[in-house]
C-alpha cells in the first residue's frame, strides 16, 4: 500500500503469487512466514508421536503453531475447538478451524491415507465470518457442462479481510428455497474463508421494491434451450452443445494442468480463439497453425505463436490418463482417470466399456458408472473422441512401453539417490503401480533408500520383498 501497488485479495493469494516469483530478491522482500507441522519419515529421528514431531521441528529452528494440546478424549477436542472459535480473532494470522490428529505415529501409519487425505486427521472448521449488505443484481455464469450459476452482485462489503463485491448463490433451487430477491438485504459469508456465498436474505428489511429472481428461459450466452438433464438434478443447464461459453470452458479444462497441460493456453487466449472461430471442439486445437494464431493480432507475436504450437504438439504424446481427464467426463478427476487408463489400457477400451466393466474399478458405483456410460455414448462426445484419436496418444502402453508395475503396490522409504519422493511416486504410478503410505500384508514391494527407518523392519517381519533403486530400475526395464 505504501508503494501504491495493488494489494493482494487475501494472504493465500499473496503467498501463492510470491512463490511463483522468479526473482528471489522480490520473494525476500515479501517476508513470507510458515508453520511446519510434519516430518515425512519421523522414524529416522526416533520420533514416535505428533507432539514429538512438533517439538523436534521447533528445536531445529523451524516455526511451529504454538497453540496445540494433547486431548484425552472427544470432550477435550470439543472444548479446544470452542476455545479457539472464540479466540481466533486474537491471533495475528488468519485461521479457519482446528485439526485433530492421532498422536501415535505408528497408528497414523496403520490408518494410512485415502486418495485425497490422511485417515488419521480431520479438520473442524470454525463458523464462517458473516457480513450484511445489499443485493444489487444477478449475473449468470455458464460452466463447461452447461451449468448456469446465478452470481450475486453486491454493494461492496468487508469480509474476512477482503472487499466482497460478488458471491455465489449456488443454483436456482437455493434462490427459491431461501426466497432471495434483488434489492434484498442479505447475509454473506466466506466458505472455507475463501469463497463468498449468500447464506440468506433478511426479509424484515424489505421495502417493497424487491424483485423476484426467476430462472432463465434461455441460455444467457447463446440463447439456447435450458433445462435439467434429470428430474432429480439441481443444476439448470444450457442444452445447446454448440454454446460458445460451454465450448470456451471445455477448451480451458482440456488445456489445464490436470488435463492436457498445454502451457500458454489460458482463459483469455482460449476465449479469443473461440471468438475467432478457430476451434469448435478440443480436437481443433491440433489443426491450428502459427499463421492462425498470428491473425489474432495484439499480444500474439511470432515467438508466442511458435511456443503455443510447440506446447500443443508436445501434448500429443501425453499419457492416456491426461487425455481422459481433459475429456471432462462427469465425476472423473485425474485420480480416477489414472485408474481407467491403467485398467483398460486404451481410450477405445474405455469408451467401449459397459457399466458392469466400469464398476470393476474401485470408486465407481452404480450412479457414476451410468453417468460415465451416458456421457461417452452421447453422439457429439463420441464423434469428438474419434476425432481426437487421430491426433493424440490413446494407448496406455504407447507411452513408456508396457506397464511393468501394473497391479503392484509399493511403499517408499528413505532417501533415493536419483529421485525425489514425488518423482519416484509419479514414476511408479506412470508405470501402472500404486504407491501406499504404510507397509501391510497387501504390500508387494518396499523400495528402500538411505536411512529407511522402521518400515524396513516391518516389511521383513511380514515377508515383503525389499528392493533398492537399482533393482527398481531393473524391474521397469524388463
Amino acid at each position: 500500500a505504501e508503494s501504491n501497488l495493488q494489494l493482494f485479495a487475501n494472504p493465500r493469494n499473496a503467498a501463492a503469487g510470491t512463490l511463483r516469483q522468479l526473482d528471489p530478491r522480490e520473494v525476500s522482500k515479501r517476508k513470507l512466514s510458515a508453520f511446519f507441522y510434519q516430518i515425512v519419515e519421523p522414524e529416522r529421528f526416533g520420533l514416535k508421536s505428533q507432539s514429538e514431531q512438533l517439538e523436534f521441528l521447533r528445536t531445529i529452528g523451524l516455526k511451529v503453531e504454538p497453540n496445540f494440546e494433547i486431548a484425552d478424549g472427544t470432550e477435550d477436542v470439543i472444548e479446544f475447538w470452542k476455545k479457539w472459535s472464540g479466540l481466533k480473532s486474537s491471533l495475528n494470522y488468519a485461521v479457519d478451524g482446528t485439526v485433530v490428529k492421532v498422536e501415535d505415529l505408528h497408528l497414523q501409519q496403520e490408518l494410512g491415507y485415502t486418495t485425497k487425505a490422511p485417515r488419521w486427521a480431520i479438520a473442524f472448521k470454525f463458523p464462517a465470518e458473516q457480513a450484511t449488505t445489499k443485493l444489487k443484481g444477478v449475473t449468470l455464469g455458464v460452466g463447461r457442462l452447461g451449468t448456469i450459476t446465478p452470481v450475486a452482485e453486491l454493494e461492496p462489503v468487508q469480509l474476512a479481510g477482503t472487499t466482497v463485491r460478488r458471491a455465489s448463490m449456488h443454483n436456482f433451487d437455493f434462490v427459491r428455497e431461501k426466497d432471495i430477491r434483488i434489492f434484498d438485504t442479505v447475509i454473506v459469508e466466506k466458505a472455507g474463508e475463501i469463497i463468498p456465498q449468500i447464506v440468506k436474505s433478511v426479509p424484515d428489511k424489505r421495502t417493497g421494491e424487491e424483485q423476484r429472481i426467476d430462472p432463465p428461459s434461455q441460455c444467457p450466452v447463446c440463447g439456447g434451450q435450458v433445462g435439467k438433464e434429470r428430474e432429480e438434478d439441481v443444476a439448470l443447464k444450457c442444452l445447446n452443445p454448440a454454446c460458445p461459453a460451454k465450448l470456451s470452458r471445455r477448451i480451458q479444462f482440456f488445456c489445464s494442468r490436470d488435463g492436457m497441460d498445454i502451457e500458454g493456453l489460458g482463459e483469455k487466449l482460449v476465449e479469443r480463439i473461440v471468438e475467432a472461430d478457430l476451434v469448435k471442439r478440443p480436437s481443433d486445437l491440433y489443426k491450428i497453425s502459427e499463421d492462425d494464431l498470428l491473425e489474432l493480432g495484439a499480444g500474439i507475436g511470432e515467438k508466442t505463436a511458435a511456443k503455443l504450437i510447440e506446447a500443443i504438439e508436445k501434448s500429443r504424446k501425453n499419457p492416456l490418463f491426461k487425455l481422459i481427464t481433459g475429456l471432462g467426463i462427469p465425476g472423473v478427476g485425474s485420480k480416477l482417470a489414472r485408474d481407467l487408463s491403467n485398467h483398460f489400457g486404451s481410450l477405445q477400451a474405455v469408451i467401449s466399456a459397459s457399466e458392469k466393466e466400469l464398476k470393476e474399478i474401485s470408486g465407481i458405483g452404480e450412479q457414476l458408472a451410468s453417468d460415465i456410460r451416458n456421457y461417452l455414448s452421447a453422439a457429439g462426445v463420441r464423434e469428438e473422441i474419434e476425432e481426437l484419436m487421430k491426433y493424440v496418444n490413446t494407448q496406455e502402453e504407447s507411452v513408456g512401453g508396457i506397464k511393468p508395475l501394473k497391479g503392484l503396490k509399493f511403499v517408499v522409504t528413505g532417501t533415493l539417490p536419483n529421485y525425489s519422493r514425488k518423482g519416484i511416486q509419479e514414476k511408479i504410478i506412470e508405470l501402472g503401480g500404486e504407491v501406499v503410505s504404510s507397509v501391510s500384508k497387501n504390500t508387494d514391494y518396499l523400495l528402500v533408500g538411505e536411512n529407511p527407518g522402521s518400515k524396513e523392519g516391518k516389511a521383513r517381519s511380514l515377508g515383503i520383498k525389499i528392493i533398492g533403486e537399482k533393482e527398481f530400475e531393473e524391474m521397469v526395464k524388463s
